[in-house]
């Protein structure tokens, strides 16, 4: 926020990709402002910067012993009533443990029962969110996966998103 008033004066043009998790009860993101803060936050930089300029990212989908896909769909829901209006888009991924071994080692030490997203359970869970997405009308895409769940409306997102970067910095020199 603190540095918005220094593009603006500069014609920068830019989005921001804003990830907004809710991990609070299980303890899994230590150190991030408590989730309304964080809400307040993102509010606060679409007002600035206008709506689609700040894209929520829920990342990663993590399953654990507490927390079930209907739990996360639970936790999408709640943070998304809050966002609507506020944003354009939200990008998703499924927790792939397996290739981050300082994840897996730090929930391990940290005693995190997690488990492996399975095909089945990506399915479903992306039909799910289709549904529930049909009150908002975000634009859903993932963040590096595989799976093919285009026919949920789910599309495959870009890291450094070039179609965002036109549409709001075309401009810039």
């Amino acid at each position: 926020l603190q540095h918005i008033d220094y593009l603006k004066e500069r014609n920068i043009g830019c989005y921001i990709q804003f990830t907004l998790n809710d991990y609070e009860a299980e303890g899994l993101e230590r150190g991030v402002p408590p989730l309304a803060r964080r809400i307040d936050t993102f509010r606060r930089l679409v007002d600035i910067l206008g709506k689609g300029r700040v894209v929520w990212r829920f990342d990663p989908l993590i399953l654990t012993d507490r927390i079930t896909p209907e739990t996360l769909l639970q936790k999408i829901e709640h943070i998304g009533n809050q966002l609507n209006g506020y944003t354009e888009k939200l990008v998703f991924s499924f927790a792939d443990i397996a290739l981050y071994k300082k994840v897996k080692a730090n929930l391990e030490r940290n005693r995190v029962n997690y488990s492996e997203w399975t095909v089945e359970q990506m399915d479903q869970f992306a039909r799910q969110l289709s549904e529930l997405n049909k009150r908002w009308g975000y634009q859903l895409a993932t963040c590096g996966e595989k799976i093919d769940i285009e026919q949920y409306g789910i599309r495959h997102n870009r890291c450094v998103d070039d179609d965002l970067m036109i549409r709001f910095a075309h401009h810039d020199k």
